[in-house]
């Protein structure tokens, strides 16, 4: 396992502190907050014709506080920061860190650019993965477990319905314009997969399920979405990453403690069985992460693991089936639990 430099890994921090700059510098409004339960909610209001338009900004942390405080100063900084993250890019692909290729990359700068990430979309699956790499400071492996042609976003249903806003423009015309048509589903007129023709790149949409694995509805992305269960369990508390691709782009993806338990249980859960390719992919990024992160993040990944064994005993069997395939794995996760 190879560790980036400390200048790629203090370049990918400033990158990502910039990216989300702009992402508050860039959206026009009065920032207001919006209290639901015991959580604020930020969005930026403004007047559009007769009515107020609220834009998500983001939770209420004290990071967000922060950059909205000193919000005049980002906005009047913005062609600066541009500049600073172009170069920022330039630095990371020269210290060798793996950049997003051009056809992933100008999908993920159109969905950022109509707000599906600043939304709660997050990046899962082996696009995920990939982006694990300044996070966690190490060098990709070059073998097929970081090959993918898909690219899942996930958001929690609730979350898309309490928001009140969406993506602008629309997916629908942000995919017309990149060529992806959706494919037929079973229920009529409610596709949650989009395909980019000559290509064959897949966007498929997904959202956690409590039982039934049905087709939902995410109106924030104003698309459907397949649900799966074990998903929440992914998705919840993700962290922001930054993609290599032009100056940029800022996205969400899950934490990587999380992703890497959560790849076990998949492996188990594989229909086409356990000794399948993508069962076998799974395993291998789980390992990957878990070995990585028992060396610098033990912590957290510990919680993770004891967390996800604590849900059920249905949990607790599908990891204990995939840790079953995979015993230096399994003596790391119990070395860091005990």
């Amino acid at each position: 396992m190879t560790p980036l430099s400390s200048i790629a890994t203090s370049a990918y921090t400033d990158l990502v502190r910039l990216l989300k700059d702009d992402a508050l510098s860039g959206v026009e409004g009065k920032p207001t907050l919006k209290q639901r339960g015991d959580k604020g909610y930020w969005y930026a209001a403004r007047r559009v014709g007769t009515e107020m338009r609220f834009v998500y900004i983001g939770e209420d942390t004290e990071e967000t506080r922060a950059r909205i405080e000193g919000i005049e100063e980002l906005r009047a900084t913005a062609k600066e920061r541009r500049s600073e993250r172009s170069r920022l890019v330039r630095l990371l692909r020269a210290e060798g860190m793996t950049p997003t290729d051009r056809a992933t990359g100008s999908i993920l700068s159109a969905m950022a650019a109509a707000g599906t990430f600043r939304l709660g979309g997050t990046i899962v699956g082996t696009n995920a993965f990939r982006l694990y790499e300044g996070e966690l400071g190490i060098r990709l492996p070059l073998d097929g477990m970081a090959n993918t042609g898909d690219i899942d976003i996930a958001q929690f249903e609730k979350l898309s319905i309490a928001l009140e806003d969406q993506v602008d423009p629309s997916l629908a015309k942000t995919f017309s314009a990149l060529k992806f048509a959706p494919l037929p589903a079973l229920d009529q007129g409610r596709t949650w997969r989009w395909a980019q023709g000559g290509s064959g790149q897949l966007v498929e949409f997904l959202t956690p399920a409590f039982g039934n694995e049905s087709i939902r509805d995410l109106p924030a992305l104003g698309v459907n979405a397949q649900a799966l269960n074990y998903l929440n369990f992914l998705i919840a508390e993700p962290i922001h990453a930054a993609a290599i691709y032009r100056s940029g782009i800022l996205v969400q993806v899950p934490r990587p403690e999380k992703y890497a338990i959560h790849k076990l249980i998949i492996a188990d859960r594989r229909r086409d069985g356990t000794g399948s390719l993508k069962s076998s992919k799974d395993r291998e990024q789980a390992a990957f992460l878990i070995e990585a992160m028992a060396e610098d993040r033990p912590d957290d990944l510990a919680r993770a693991y004891g967390a996800a064994l604590e849900v059920g005993p249905r949990w607790r069997e599908r990891i204990g089936n995939s840790l079953d395939r995979m015993h230096g794995t399994r003596d790391i996760l119990d070395s860091i639990s005990t």
